[in-house]
Formats: structure tokens, C-alpha cells, sequence
């Protein structure tokens, strides 16, 4: 041992220095090299074919004139809401084929009708609206309930003169067109109308709309 206990320190400081060193970033050099033969990339670049490909896809409005008149942009027509109204609906669902297990035995017959509320939840509303009535869907919807379009309403300027995809893009948000067989699916016939899950039946609130000047007009 040093004199004055020296050694004894410097031995306690060891396993200090060794860690800084560790944590310490040392320089690093690296050198590429090539090892073979090696060819250029023969495949054209991935973004540069489907902007070529974009090009050249024919111009739709062109080929078949405006989207709303288009007959998948068609949707299902409703009536206009003339009161307010609460009724409910049981979505019965019928089997149209046999359900078999994997060794042929019949799990559910065909013809076997069950309510599909019984086993899963509806986590947003539907609010099916005239595009005359979208501002109001607009202001009732919440973020994750679904906004459908259906026909038949009075046309009124500003939200009739476009498809469902424009309109979305114009007010930024999804909007969905009403199908044929969602209208039978739900029982609806009119709208303004919000469809809401309530324990194993729908309640469709059916909502008459105030007379506004433009309506009062046509």
C-alpha cells in the first residue's frame, strides 16, 4: 500500500472510468467496399410507373359525364319527414343457404331467423338525410356516426348540385350514399331520420325539419 492510503482510492475509482469509457462515444470509420459483380437496377422506379400509369387513365367525367349521374351515385329515394316520431325495429336477419359444420352436419338450417343485435353492438348512429338537410346532419352528427344520402328530397342550391364524393370534399367529411337494401334492411321511409341501437332493437327518430324561406319558395 502507498503511503497516505493512496492505492486504495485509485482501486475504488477503477470500475468508474471503466464504465465512462463504455459510455463514451469513440470515432468510428467505416469503409464501403464491393464484393462480387455487381448490375444496375433494371426495374423502373415503383412511384414513377403509377404516375405514368395515372396519366393516361382516361378522364371519367369525360367518358361518362358527371358523377351524380352516374347510376352507382344514385341513392336509395326517401319521403320528407312531416312530424316527429319514435318507432323500432327488430333488424331480423334470415338465413338464405344452410350453415354446415366442417363434417357436413347442419349447424342452421336455411330459413333460420336471428337478430344480429343480440350478439354485437351498433357503436355509431346513422343519420340518413336529403342533401337539402346536410348542414343540419353536419351540426347533430357526432365524430364516428355515419352520414347517408338519400334521394327524393326538394332540391335546394348549394348542396344538390354535387355527388356524395364532392360534397364530402367540400364540407371535409365522409358521407355515404343510402343503399336499397339498407332502406329495406332498416325499415326507413323517410328522413330526416337517426338510427340508434337501443339494447336489441333500432329506434329510428324521425325528425321533421322547420319550413325555412327557400322550401317556403318551391
Amino acid at each position: 500500500m502507498c503511503p497516505g492510503g493512496r492505492l486504495p482510492a485509485l482501486s475504488a475509482l477503477a470500475p468508474l472510468a471503466l464504465m465512462t469509457g463504455l459510455m463514451t462515444p469513440a470515432p468510428v470509420t467505416a469503409a464501403n467496399s464491393t464484393i462480387g459483380r455487381t448490375w444496375p437496377i433494371a426495374e423502373p422506379d415503383a412511384l414513377s410507373e403509377i404516375e405514368g400509369r395515372a396519366a393516361h387513365v382516361p378522364d371519367m367525367k369525360t367518358a361518362f359525364g358527371p358523377r351524380e349521374r352516374w347510376s352507382a351515385m344514385q341513392p336509395a329515394a326517401l319521403g320528407i319527414a312531416r312530424a316527429e316520431r319514435n318507432r323500432t325495429v327488430v333488424p331480423f336477419y334470415t338465413l338464405d343457404q344452410d350453415i354446415r359444420l366442417p363434417g357436413g352436419k347442419i349447424l342452421y338450417a336455411k330459413g333460420y331467423s336471428f337478430n344480429p343485435l343480440a350478439y354485437v353492438a351498433l357503436p355509431q348512429r346513422l343519420i340518413v338525410v336529403h342533401p337539402r338537410d346536410l348542414a343540419w346532419a353536419l351540426r347533430t352528427a357526432r365524430p364516428a356516426d355515419f352520414i347517408l344520402l338519400a334521394a327524393g328530397g326538394l332540391s335546394q342550391a348549394g348542396d344538390t348540385d354535387a355527388d356524395a364524393i364532392t360534397l364530402g370534399e367540400r364540407h371535409g367529411r365522409a358521407l355515404f350514399l343510402l343503399e336499397e337494401r339498407v332502406k329495406a334492411r332498416l325499415g326507413l321511409t323517410v328522413a330526416p331520420v337517426i338510427v340508434a341501437q337501443t339494447g336489441q332493437k333500432l329506434m329510428l327518430t324521425e325528425v321533421a325539419m322547420p319550413p325555412s324561406p327557400q322550401r317556403a319558395a318551391r
